[in-house]
């Protein structure tokens, strides 16, 4: 057996594939949510600046 049989079997089954989604949904989620965090304080601060 390779060692790409084994990921072949992964991407198969319906559990692993709705785990992966929601991992990757959750770390964009994150990434989107402490951009956004960031963003408005540097705009906050720049505003108390003035």
């Amino acid at each position: 057996m390779t060692p790409l049989g084994i990921f072949d079997g992964l991407f198969q089954d319906p559990v692993f594939l709705a785990l992966l989604v929601a991992l990757l949904g959750f770390v964009f989620f994150v990434y989107l949510f402490v951009r956004r965090t960031i963003t408005g304080f540097q705009e906050g601060v720049e505003r108390g600046q003035r």
